[in-house]
This record gives structure tokens, C-alpha cells and sequence, in this order.
């Protein structure tokens, strides 16, 4: 019998489809087990925000394929898996709009200062709070995105709709085809000054790490707002912290903190920020990507990768390569 372990909840149709693969572990709810503990038995892995290392990976012998609910890696050993000759893969594309949405979902409630004005009145304070909670418009305004690919397009494509001027950056694109879709290319430093609002999509290497620090901040636009739905290390969270605190930046809305590389359960207490006491700044946790339509849609295609996995082929979504394994 196939026994697939899934970390995190999934989309019930997902899982539904699941069972009919074998048994199926859950790391989550009240039935929730402990994946050392099921290590042994386990052929395919549904993951989400579990971390997936290399000792989880040797203490699986019949492992085949370790199926990332999402378009990132950064929780899996891909180097110890690999060499276990477990496949490693992703669903590139699946929540592409959905996070596009919530870069527009933070942007707004920054510029109208939603949160401040919901909470204030359902505390009884709606005369108190009505003369101060002035906002500003996106429309006339000019978009900065470093990083072009899916989802920054799709941010592009939803700013133009706003009004809004957008210049993009990414050394893997060529101007032409920047320009083709509404952009204006620039240089990264051109897109930092430039912006009144500088939202990125990029991922997160040695070269990225802390692309956004205290210097790049003091270059942006006096009351501008920055917005990051990608990884929370692309951002130096002290030196942003304290761009609000200084009232430099007007805002900033995180998805993403950088202690997810600590703990992707629980972030905060391994993060550079703190959320409470920072003005003007909006986190969400790590929720871009969650909606029904993106859910099932990551689902889908982490399910196809566990069916071709264990029908011995190539799922067509693997990020690396591996040599046919034989299983007992």
C-alpha cells in the first residue's frame, strides 16, 4: 500500500484524491502524527510549510518524491534528496494571480489606512478617528518591481488599471520584452529611487539576500511604501523597522518574514522586526498564495507529480534530476 504524508492543510478535493493512493498521514489537525514517527513507510510527501531536511530524507528509505505545494524550495534539502534519488517538485504558476491580488490587498490598506480605520470603529472611536485617517491615490503614481516574472507581470497588468506608472527590473529579462509588457526597464537602483511603490518578486539567493538595506532605503522616495510578498530576506528588517520609525517610508506591507528561514511555522520571535510596535507597517503570514482557486490549483499539479513519481516516471515539474531508484 502507498502511504503519502501531507504537512500542512490542503485543498479537500486534494486530499480526497489523495486516499485513493493509499493511506494517507496527516501532519496537522487532531489526527495529526509526527513524520519521524512514519518516516519508514512513506513514499511521496505533500509539503508546505514543513521543513524538509537532510536527516528526514535518510530516515526515509522508500521516499520517491517530496511534491512542494508552491512555487518555492527553500524548506527542502534538494542537494540530500537528490542524492537519495527522491524527486523534488514544484507547482510554478498555480497561485500566480492570488498573489498578485495580495500585493494590491496590502498596497490599498497601507494607502487607505484600512486596518487603523476598521479597528478604530468597531472600538466606538468613528468620530475621533474620521479627521486623521486621510489617504493617498495609486492612480498618477509609478510602480517599482525588481524581479519580472508571472507574478510581477500580473502586478503590472493590475497597476495599469489603477493608473499607475511601472518601471520593472530583471537581469534574466531583456528591455523588449519588459517594455512589451508595460513596463518601463530600468536599473535596480532606477526602480528604488523612482518608486512610490516598490514591491518585489524575486527569490532569495546569496545575491538578493538583504538587496533591500538600510542604503537602498534612504534612497527611496520620501514617503514611499514597500511591498514584499516574495521572501522575507530580500528585505534588512532593522533597517526597515527603523525607515518607519523615522517616518522616511509612509509604509510597508510583508507576506514574508526573514525568520521563515528559521521557523516557517512561527517566524516572528526569529525576525528582525517587531510587528507590534513598528508604525505603519501591515504583515500577513505568509497568506498570499492562499485562496480556494490557488489551493486547489498548487494541489492539482503537486498531486500529478506524486502519480507520475510513483508510476516510476519524470514528473514534468521537477526541479532536479535523478536516477531511477528501486524500491523494495
Amino acid at each position: 500500500m502507498t502511504t503519502v504524508y501531507v504537512s500542512d492543510p490542503i485543498h479537500a478535493d486534494v486530499l480526497a484524491e489523495l486516499t485513493t493512493l493509499g493511506r494517507v498521514h496527516l501532519g496537522y489537525g487532531e489526527t495529526a502524527v509526527d513524520y519521524t514517527d512514519v518516516s519508514h513507510e512513506v513514499e511521496a510527501v505533500l509539503l508546505r510549510a514543513e521543513r524538509f531536511d537532510a536527516a528526514k530524507i535518510a530516515a526515509s528509505p522508500r521516499l520517491r518524491i517530496i511534491a512542494r505545494h508552491g512555487v518555492g524550495s527553500d524548506n527542502v534539502d534538494i542537494v540530500a534528496a537528490t542524492a537519495a534519488g527522491v524527486w523534488v517538485t514544484t507547482t510554478p504558476g498555480s497561485n500566480s494571480r492570488a498573489v498578485a491580488e495580495h500585493v494590491f490587498a496590502l498596497l490599498l490598506s497601507l494607502a487607505r489606512r484600512t486596518p487603523e480605520g476598521a479597528t478604530g470603529t468597531a472600538a466606538g472611536a468613528w468620530a475621533e478617528l474620521k479627521p486623521h485617517l486621510n489617504g493617498f491615490e495609486l492612480h498618477g503614481r509609478t510602480l517599482g518591481l525588481l524581479g519580472f516574472g508571472n507574478i510581477a507581470r500580473m502586478v503590472a497588468g493590475i497597476a495599469h488599471g489603477f493608473g499607475m506608472d511601472v518601471l520593472a527590473h530583471d537581469p534574466y529579462v531583456d528591455d523588449d520584452a519588459v517594455s512589451a509588457a508595460g513596463a518601463r526597464p530600468a536599473t535596480a537602483d532606477e526602480v528604488i529611487a523612482g518608486a512610490d511603490v516598490l514591491s518585489l518578486h524575486l527569490p532569495l539567493t546569496t545575491g538578493t539576500r538583504h538587496l533591500v538595506d538600510a542604503a537602498a532605503l534612504a534612497s527611496m522616495k520620501p514617503g514611499a511604501v514597500l511591498i514584499n510578498t516574495a521572501r522575507g530576506g530580500l528585505v534588512d528588517e532593522a533597517a526597515l523597522a527603523q525607515a518607519l520609525i523615522d517616518g522616511h517610508l509612509a509604509g510597508a506591507g510583508l507576506d514574508v518574514l526573514e525568520g521563515e528561514s528559521v521557523d516557517m511555522k512561527n517566524p516572528q520571535p526569529h525576525s528582525g522586526i517587531d510587528v507590534a510596535r513598528v508604525p505603519n507597517l501591515l504583515v500577513t503570514p505568509h497568506v498570499a498564495g492562499q485562496t480556494a482557486e490557488a489551493f486547489l490549483a498548487a494541489g492539482t499539479d503537486a498531486l500529478a507529480a506524486i502519480r507520475h513519481a510513483l508510476a516510476g516516471d519524470r514528473p514534468a515539474t521537477a526541479i532536479n534530476d535523478v536516477a531511477a531508484p528501486t524500491y523494495s
